[in-house]
């Protein structure tokens, strides 16, 4: 990880993506009540912990098996939407500065995630 990336990651949870992952966690522990929601969740808390270090990492899609569309379902009528519209609200309100650009790309990633976490691959730049 180059020092960019980890300034980056520093100033990242302090100006907002601290509340991201907090969405996350609390999205993972609201799932996490019934037995069925666990799955639902453990994505949630594997998120949480990707929120607070975005940079250095690219999401890709594409592994949508019928199983994969089905939790997407679930989760968008759960719980996704409200998290959509929160890193979408927090990415436009960064984006406002223009030293705020990267740190709302990154809020705009994760409202695409927040979407359709299922499915969703993880790699490190």
């Amino acid at each position: 990880m180059s020092i960019l990336q980890v300034l980056g990651n520093i100033l990242w949870v302090i100006f907002g993506g601290l509340f991201s992952a907090l969405g996350w966690l609390l999205a993972g522990c609201l799932c996490c009540i019934t037995v069925i929601g666990i799955p639902i969740g453990r994505q949630c808390f594997k998120f949480a912990r990707i929120a607070l270090c975005p940079f250095g990492k690219k999401i890709y899609y594409g592994n949508m098996g019928s199983g994969s569309i089905l939790l997407n379902v679930i989760w968008v009528l759960l719980c996704g939407v409200e998290l959509a519209l929160a890193s979408a609200a927090m990415g436009i309100t960064c984006c406002l500065t223009i030293v705020g650009i990267p740190f709302g790309l990154q809020h705009f990633k994760f409202a695409m995630l927040a979407l359709t976490p299922f499915g969703a691959e993880i790699r490190e730049m």
